[in-house]
């Protein structure tokens, strides 16, 4: 009878010691993928490059509108290359401005993700 009460009381302290290291874990991850992230943004340089716009061809091909400077250029990525297409202008670009329903984070998204389903189901 003891020896039971014991080998239950064993189990639930190793899964307690499990769960606990799983949970530190899980923070250690998160908290380093922040630290990465943002060393990896201060990295990048003072803001000289941006992707604008980009556009997938084909699996591995895209076509992209980038800011150099104050240029605005028209690339094709390819799998091993990247040919320049064209050069614009910024009076040549069509900047879409998001509207309040719209939202550029993952919340919005997905709230914009759920109202489309409820409009299916009715």
């Amino acid at each position: 009878m003891l020896l039971t009460v014991t080998t239950r009381a064993d189990s639930y302290i190793q899964f307690m010691t499990v769960l606990i290291l799983f949970v530190f874990i899980l923070a250690a991850t998160y908290l380093v993928t922040k630290w990465i992230a943002k060393a990896q943004k201060e990295k990048s340089g003072n803001g000289n490059l941006e992707v604008i716009e980009t556009c997938r061809i084909t699996p591995n091909k895209y076509v992209q509108i980038i800011r150099a400077g104050e240029k605005y250029l028209v690339i094709a990525i390819g799998k091993d290359e990247i040919h320049m297409l064209a050069e614009l202008t910024a009076e040549d670009l069509v900047f879409q401005e998001l509207s309040k329903g719209q939202a550029s984070d993952f919340a919005g998204i997905l709230e914009r993700v759920r109202n489309l389903k409820e409009k299916e189901k009715e």
